[in-house]
């Protein structure tokens, strides 16, 4: 049985049977069915699909976000951002997947082109925190790009599972063309290992990932993998100070803390740290409202389970008996649902949780760097290796650090955030392979080279 539980009231309020393996093995009898034909559909009216998605989610907007506020907490009003970046995402590949696919010459080869086309279908294993964009960053260039999809999403997120296939179908999707799996995962091994599925992609924890990459590895099937990340957020001395501090707020607190990418670790100068702690604390009394998700005055909602809460819970506890200094926060409230109190962690090190594990949750660490050479030696002493920001007065210097910091993506004086224009993953712990841009289209094609000989 899966359900969907309130976080808000902790109160369970939506329950669904489990498919069989005779349902499962229809869902992917279709999908293969489907995309057999959606591969030969020339790509300009694949696209049209696109389109008529994002039309749909925008027409959707209010129902789909008040879905995702209700199944896992998120306030309403990034619900319905969230909606929106799904159709922003609808928007690009439309215009931009046509040139992507488009067939290449090689340099120097006259006689050679590159052609880009489809795997097959996709199996899609995706996490609850961000229940429709996660799906939709993968599934527009995955159609766009001729490829069938089946879901299996995150357990405590049904609704919005089937409110995507019904977006999906509205929008004309050959049927079958994107599949639903409401099971268990003790029944991904099997669909991993089908021969219907060509390749797999997973957003979720490391943990989670080095299972599916060991099962996918062992069907030789292709595999993109978004895990988890403790992103540093890197204050140097010569930053403004009030503005990285406004920034740390969303940087860390957007979505309860509940995103790989959210900043994590802010390594700061130690010149300029009680200056950044203080402004960080004024700025998060100033614009955080913990309270009823689906209210819009709201701007800290619930963990999305009792466990996620007990686990931050946990990191923040075993800090400070480390000797980290609570600074705010570092408590439940009284009252139903899995809420938690924006917290502030100082003094921070390399040996406590909040520095050595991924912190999900709205707890900020502050660890202080003696110089700009240590915050970098700090920001890269982790398994992680998914995003990272640097605040400077010197863009230069910020540009030349960026590139010492190992991670997928860097940002100069902004908040990490995913674009669909640009590639998004991470290296080592936080995964390999790429979302997004034409490098995320593509990871899900086969680069066919073909010769002509005269």
């Amino acid at each position: 049985m899966i359900g969907s539980t309130n976080p808000a009231t902790g109160e369970t309020f939506a329950r669904f049977d489990e498919q069989n393996s005779a349902e499962i093995d229809g869902v992917l009898a279709r999908a293969a069915a489907a995309q057999r034909e959606w591969r030969h559909v020339p790509v300009e009216r694949r696209v049209e699909l696109l389109r008529a998605i994002a039309k749909e989610l925008r027409a959707e907007r209010d129902r789909l976000a008040a879905i995702v506020t209700a199944e896992m907490g998120k306030p309403i009003g990034e619900a319905m951002a969230e909606v929106e970046k799904c159709a922003l995402n609808c928007d690009f590949y439309a215009d931009a997947a046509p040139a992507m696919v488009a067939d290449m010459r090689v340099p120097g080869m006259a006689d050679t082109l590159i052609a880009h086309e489809p795997l097959g279908v996709v199996l899609a294993i995706m996490p609850w925190n961000y229940p429709i964009w996660q799906v939709l960053r993968f599934l527009a260039p995955a159609l766009a790009a001729g490829n069938g999809a089946i879901l299996k999403h995150a357990a405590n997120v049904p609704q919005c599972a089937l409110a995507i296939e019904r977006i999906v179908a509205a929008a004309g999707a050959p049927a079958g063309l994107f599949g639903n799996l409401l099971v268990d995962s003790g029944a991904v091994r099997g669909v991993i290992e089908d021969d219907r599925i060509a390749a797999v992609t997973l957003t979720g924890s490391t943990q989670v990932g080095m299972i599916v990459a060991a099962q996918a590895g062992a069907a030789l099937k292709k595999q993109v993998l978004e895990l988890g990340g403790s992103d540093p957020f890197v204050v140097l001395a010569d930053a403004d100070i009030e503005r990285a501090a406004a920034m740390a707020v969303a940087a860390r607190f957007t979505n309860a803390g509940q995103s790989c990418v959210n900043a994590k670790r802010f390594i700061v100068e130690d010149a300029v740290a009680d200056r950044f702690v203080e402004a960080f604390a004024a700025a998060i009394a100033a614009r955080l409202k913990l309270g009823d998700p689906a209210d819009p005055a709201t701007t800290l909602g619930p963990l999305a389970r009792a466990n996620l809460r007990a686990a931050i819970d946990d990191q923040v506890q075993r800090s400070i008996a480390s000797g980290a200094r609570l600074v705010t926060g570092g408590s439940a409230p009284d009252g139903p649902g899995f809420f938690y109190r924006p917290t502030i962690l100082d003094r921070v090190a390399p040996g406590m949780a909040a520095f050595d594990e991924e912190t999900f949750g709205p707890a900020a660490a502050i660890v202080r760097a003696a110089d700009a050479d240590q915050a970098i030696e700090l920001a890269n002493r982790t398994a992680f290796g998914l995003g990272a920001s640097v605040w400077t007065g010197d863009t230069q210097r910020g540009a030349v650090l960026a590139r010492r910091i190992d991670a997928g993506a860097v940002f100069v004086n902004a908040m990490v955030a995913s674009d669909p224009r640009a590639p998004f993953g991470g290296i080592k712990h936080s995964g390999y392979g790429r979302e997004l841009g034409e490098l995320g289209l593509k990871e899900f094609t086969n680069a066919k080279t073909i010769r002509i000989a005269a």
